[in-house]
């Protein structure tokens, strides 16, 4: 595997990850709406961004990659999933750009499940 490629594959899904924290974190007017729109604000909201902060962190240090593509995985498909059935795609005149990064990050991340699939049955095995 290209390790140029795999580099990609983590860095652009954390970096977006990443910057959406901001506008989690602070309460902006478009993120208050959609998870008040989704019937969870402020506990959605904040909550999906600690989950978000986490799988960045995760896809960045090789060691924790699948952990953090999973999680980014799961979070960003509660995102589109979302977009498909109760917000739309364009939200507040963005023109889907919110959707285009969760199925950035969406898809980026399942790319790493599938190029590190090897790793899934060591995250099963739990050592005390």
């Amino acid at each position: 595997m290209n390790k140029y490629l795999l580099w990609a594959l983590r860095i652009v899904p954390a970096v977006i990850l990443f910057q959406t924290l901001f506008f989690k974190f602070s309460g902006a007017e478009e993120s208050v709406y959609i998870f008040t729109r989704l019937g969870a604000e402020p506990y959605g909201r904040i909550g999906s961004g600690v989950f978000e902060l986490i799988a960045a962190l995760l896809l960045l240090y090789p060691r924790t990659t699948l952990l953090g593509a999973i999680l980014g995985l799961g979070v960003m498909s509660g995102a589109i999933v979302s977009h498909l059935t109760v917000l739309g795609i364009d939200v507040l005149g963005d023109h889907g750009e919110l959707f285009a990064l969760a199925v950035t990050t969406a898809v980026c991340c399942a790319a790493l499940i599938v190029i590190l699939r090897a790793g899934i049955p060591g995250l099963l095995k739990f050592k005390i």
